[in-house]
């Protein structure tokens, strides 16, 4: 019975972990409508998101000496890397159509290792990166020419290649007698994150009267700093401990095919909230992508009788990077 319970209400956290992830890009779109560098609202999110895990970082601090190379790898990769692509990559092109392409992210994971560690994988996985790739097509519409920024398009997929990152460093952050504990790990990488990010946006120059006024969500005026606050304490800081505690509960195989469902409700959020509506192949498109994501994540690899088969295990990231640690996968 205990079993039963906590796998439900792992189901569900993992569910409230992707409605959060899945709901930060509606609500950073308006601020950078508003008038706020897409940096600089990432520099806002990670910084405030730091700050909240301050308690977590002190709990963890021998984390700083036994793996420095990897909280430093997790901050600049999955947290900075990833999340100054994606808002970079919203303020140009759709909510939806950015994180689908991030979503490419479990595809590319198989590509390092096929092609870089020289391992095989999976002719489902496989199959899983050839869906992927053509949902894609059909997201970003290449028959006409590619209907959207090209720009926006490269920053999203610069945000799926941080992801790769994210996988790889969580690989290693599960290595020896002694795993990273994952919580440690967001709350140093947020923290790492911040401090890059503070040379690379220079937080001085924020526009700061904007957060004092409002921004429009579709119309709709909401206070700039309520955003800000739902981007802090909701997307980030609630969507990663939920995230980790659900994988504690879970699989870390169903738990990446929930997180899949983070693409659909930012891409649902961005239709109802910021008016983002896609056409017909545009959707059908985004439901292969998410089909290749599901086989790509959840392949997983076969018992060792010879050379390992390696698949993707996913959130995200997210980037993230959807990536194991300490026994789970953990969206950046």
């Amino acid at each position: 019975m205990r079993q039963t319970d906590n796998r439900i209400s792992g189901l569900g956290l993992a569910l409230v972990s992707a409605l959060a992830f899945g709901g930060s890009g509606v609500a950073a779109k308006p601020l950078i409508e508003a008038g706020l560098d897409p940096l600089h609202v990432v520099w806002l999110r990670v910084t405030g998101a730091a700050l909240v895990l301050l308690p977590v970082a002190w709990r963890h601090r021998n984390l700083l000496t036994r793996r420095p190379a990897l909280l430093a790898g997790f901050g600049l990769l999955a947290v900075a890397g990833v999340q100054a692509c994606y808002f970079a990559a919203i303020s140009r092109i759709p909510v939806g159509v950015a994180l689908l392409v991030e979503y490419l992210a479990p595809a590319l994971v198989l590509g390092w290792v096929r092609f870089v560690q020289r391992r095989p994988v999976s002719r489902a996985a496989a199959l899983g990166v050839l869906l992927a790739a053509g949902g894609l097509a059909c997201v970003v519409q290449v028959w006409s020419g590619l209907s959207f920024d090209a720009i926006g398009l490269l920053l999203a997929l610069g945000a799926a290649c941080c992801q790769v990152g994210y996988f790889v460093l969580a690989d290693h952050g599960s290595d020896g007698d002694e795993p990273a504990d994952p919580v440690g790990v967001i709350a140093y990488g947020l923290l790492f994150g911040a401090l890059l990010l503070t040379a690379v946006a220079r937080p001085w120059n924020v526009d700061w009267p904007v957060l004092a006024g409002s921004a429009s969500m579709n119309g709709t005026r909401l206070p700039a700093l309520a955003l800000l606050g739902w981007i802090v304490l909701v997307a980030t800081v609630a969507a990663y401990l939920t995230g980790v505690v659900s994988v504690r509960r879970l699989s870390p195989q169903v738990a990446g095919v929930v997180a899949c469902l983070e693409a659909v409700i930012a891409t649902v959020l961005a239709w109802v909230l910021l008016g983002e509506h896609l056409a017909a192949p545009q959707i059908a498109g985004g439901l292969v992508v998410l089909l290749g994501a599901f086989i790509a994540q959840s392949s997983t690899p076969k018992a060792a009788s010879g050379a390992p088969v390696a698949a993707a295990e996913g959130v995200r990231p997210a980037a993230g990077p959807e990536r194991e640690l300490s026994g789970g996968n953990h969206r950046a």
